[in-house]
């Protein structure tokens, strides 16, 4: 370097100096990210400028590149960007509320939603005000670290977050039983049984063996303390701490002064129930999650790619993220289809048991569409890809399901509230209750205090109704409806009025033939005459009659055959000259009169087909919307629940009216156009009725976004723009009632769980302070009440329904 150069920069105020220009830029690049905590941290110092660049600036500034953020990050807006994570050292509610509350606080951020029951969290921000590596950084200094969502990462953090719990958990069970084996003979020894200098020795060892407890088991809950404190917060890991460290505290100067008493066993066996209800809590909350994890995981790494099909067939490896849609791709038996698209050749069953709720194999063959993520579960098919990435089914059910997961219903945000205040108030009353005892009896002030903190348990209210709401909406997944918003469960639930559409809910919008009147000759014969003319037509009317002839069937050859727009079609068959159309045009052939139509057909409002000769009419078909076989039941189900139901249609009224008759409706109103729909439920609304609406979600968007739940159809392909509460991924109405029933039985759930927890504290609490719980007992109450709310909620899932 040459003479009389010198390289400074500012640090924490003070003018340092560099060695080179490297160093200080460097450096400047540490100061400017707010990272001199770097230079206060270090014990040493690196043995090259390289190493000067602290290794969490160097990973958390890779995150800003555009290419690393293609996999989780999603672009809303010019500058609005929104980005899936997975947060490590969630321990609790209170976690979740201290990162949305530190994070919501960034200059920039303009939205953040953090799931405790799948650790993941959502974040959105302005690009132009923040980048997303001073995000992460937030995160990391309060103590949690954050990664992009992926399924195999997560997988990899819930592993070890088991691990790392059971091995807290056995160094805390272990000490346990130790201490408790020099503390019987303690309890059982008479006065003048045993000298001071056996008691003396007997808590040197207890304090020996209590001391990896609490250093290393009891470890997570001094931190999480900490981390709320520091923050001038007070989370639920506050009493928990404050009660082991004043009982170790305590017991640790009864040994040295060799007076009073210890609590070495409490401490330990304290610690040892906490933990081991927080590893049942998790192990039942990540078996609460598994639906929406194994979704995510349906997508395959690699995929087999074919090459100029059908001339060559031979396969190459490529990963999945190489497909484009018109690739060619070859799906072996139990191998997952990796892109939607449709089969090229092939035909076998299809397993979309996880995408649809469907449990039986779906038959596919040439022509048909597959999605991706089903499994093929026999023959080998050629797919033409259509659709990839963040466009197939998959994804988009994936994030619906994200977007569910993160928005909090107002019950949820209730509370949460209450039991960040619930620990403010127990941390007040416990030193109200540590003085009273103080005065009264200061030989049992402290365990009573201890128990007083420990034995409440605001974690049981704070989880009460998330832990039922992921429950539920993995299940409700499972049964083929999946929930895409937070308070869909809740509210579904509530409902009093389900107001349904017609064309494409309750029926299936595909036109069939409802019934055949024959007028000469035999039914049989009028449809296959019928079919043999509707072969040269596409016309729905003319696939509903082909499809009504018996399966294998042989039609007669249909000659001559030509087009009337507007009116039907003329040909020969076996040599009869035949029409088939509308009724005055077929009468026309044998310049027949007007023709009598079946008595009450015109009445019911569906389509009219004639078939005639030059000698008359042969017969009459009626021709109408499907029902869904599933709807009768459906429509008794809710009745009998009490529930008030609707059928609004734009149809017309004698179709509409016909319908509902059927259904045992009485309340159909016809002719309605979207506006009306709306206008209709907005009235029942202000009369105080909880509406659901069931449409086909994307003609009935006013309605459906005016109802306090809204259900639609989502088999097509509207479903990634859908603003629906929640959507009929299989579109079978039994699903549906499955989905009904399931979230009532949730909000039932919901219901005990609150109740337990506020009886469960309020109970606990005046027996506690009156000295009536040891700590251990404390240590067991708590835990057990968190798991309680769990295994409750856990039979949401395993409730038939």
């Amino acid at each position: 370097m040459p003479d009389g150069a010198g390289f400074f920069v500012r640090i924490r105020g003070v003018p340092r100096q560099m060695c080179c220009v490297g160093c200080q830029a460097v450096a400047q690049a540490i100061v400017e990210n707010g990272l001199e905590d770097y230079y206060t941290s270090r014990d040493a110092m690196p043995e090259s400028p390289r190493e000067a660049m602290p290794a969490i600036l160097d990973q958390l500034l890779m995150f800003d590149h555009a290419e690393f953020q293609k996999s989780f990050v999603r672009e809303l807006g010019e500058h609005e960007r929104e980005a899936s994570l997975i947060l490590e050292g969630i321990t609790c509610s209170a976690c979740v509320w201290l990162n949305e509350r530190h994070i919501g606080q960034l200059p920039g951020v303009t939205g953040v939603d953090v799931n405790y029951a799948t650790r993941r969290a959502r974040v959105r921000w302005d690009s132009r005000r923040i980048k997303l590596s001073d995000i992460l950084s937030a995160i990391s200094a309060i103590g949690y670290r954050a990664y992009p969502y992926d399924a195999a990462k997560h997988e990899e953090l819930a592993r070890k977050e088991r691990r790392e719990a059971l091995w807290r958990l056995w160094v805390a069970g272990f000490g346990m039983m130790q201490v408790m084996m020099y503390a019987i003979p303690v309890y059982l020894a008479g006065e003048g049984d045993m000298s001071m200098d056996i008691e003396t020795l007997i808590r040197w060892a207890s304090l020996a063996l209590t001391l990896p407890v609490m250093l290393y088991s009891a470890a997570p809950f001094f931190k999480g303390a900490w981390r709320d404190l520091k923050l001038r917060r007070v989370g639920m890991d506050v009493p928990v701490a404050l009660g082991i460290a004043a009982a170790f505290v305590a017991s640790v100067w009864a040994t040295l002064t060799r007076t009073g008493e210890v609590y070495f066993d409490s401490v330990v066996m304290f610690v040892f129930f906490l933990l081991g209800g927080r590893y049942l809590e998790m192990t039942a909350r990540q078996k609460a999650v598994s639906v929406s994890e194994a979704l995510a995981r349906l997508q395959p790494a690699f995929c087999q790619r074919v090459q100029g099909f059908p001339a060559n067939r031979e396969p190459e490896q490529v990963v999945v993220s190489d497909l484009r849609p018109g690739d060619v791709a070859l799906v072996r038996p139990g191998d997952t289809i990796p892109a939607d698209g449709r089969v090229l050749e092939g035909h076998g069953n299809v397993n979309e048991a996880l995408l649809t709720g469907e449990s039986r194999p779906v038959a596919k063959q040439a022509g048909d569409s597959v999605t991706g993520g089903s499994i093929n579960m026999e023959s080998p098919l050629f797919i033409l890809v259509e659709q990839v990435g963040e466009s197939t089914r998959l994804s988009a059910i994936i994030r619906l399901m994200e977007r569910a997961a993160a928005e909090k219903p107002r019950i949820v945000e209730l509370a949460d509230r209450i039991a960040h205040w619930f620990v403010a108030c127990l941390l007040l009353f416990a030193a109200l209750v540590a003085l009273g005892w103080y005065l009264v009896d200061p030989s049992r002030a402290l365990w009573i205090t201890v128990s007083v903190l420990v034995v409440t348990c605001p974690c049981a209210l704070a989880l009460a109704t998330p832990i039922a709401l992921t429950v539920a909406a993995g299940a409700l997944a499972r049964d083929g409806l999946l929930v895409t918003r937070g308070h869909a469960v809740e509210t579904l639930a509530r409902a009093t009025h389900f107001v349904f559409d017609k064309t494409g809910t309750l029926t299936k919008g595909e036109m069939c033939l409802q019934d055949v009147a024959v007028c000469r000759g035999e039914r049989a014969e009028a449809l296959g005459l019928a079919a043999a003319l509707e072969c040269a037509s596409e016309h729905p009317l003319a696939l509903a009659i082909r499809r009504g002839v018996e399966a294998g069937g042989r039609l007669p050859m249909a000659e001559a055959v030509r087009t009337e727009a507007g009116q039907g079609l003329e040909g020969v068959v076996s040599g009869r000259r035949l029409r088939i159309g509308r009724p005055d045009y077929v009468a026309a052939l044998a310049a027949a009169g007007a023709v009598p139509w079946p008595e009450g057909w015109q009445a019911a409002g569906d389509t009219i087909v004639a078939l005639g000769d030059e000698e008359g009419i042969l017969a009459f078909f009626r021709i109408g919307d499907e029902l869904r076989q599933e709807a009768r039941e459906l429509v008794a189900d809710l009745q009998a629940a009490g529930c008030q139901v609707i059928l609004m249609s734009g149809d017309a009224d004698a179709v509409v009216q016909r319908l509902g008759l059927s259904l045992g409706i009485a309340d159909v109103r016809a002719a309605m156009s979207p506006q009306a729909k709306r206008d209709a439920v907005l009235a029942l609304q202000q009369a105080g009725a909880v509406v659901a609406m069931v449409g086909d979600g994307v003609n009935d968007a006013p309605v459906l976004a005016q109802a306090q739940v809204s259900v639609a159809m989502g088999a097509g392909s509207q479903l990634a723009r859908t603003q629906a509460d929640l959507l009929l991924l299989s579109e079978n109405l039994e699903c549906l009632r499955r989905g009904v029933r399931r979230s009532r039985f949730a909000l039932r759930v919901i219901r005990q769980n609150l109740l337990w927890a506020f009886a469960y504290n309020f109970l606990a609490l005046p027996l506690a302070a009156m000295g009536h719980v040891t700590p251990w007992a404390a240590g067991i109450g708590m835990s057990a009440s968190s798991l309680l709310v769990v295994m409750n909620a856990l039979r949401i899932q395993r409730k038939e329904v």
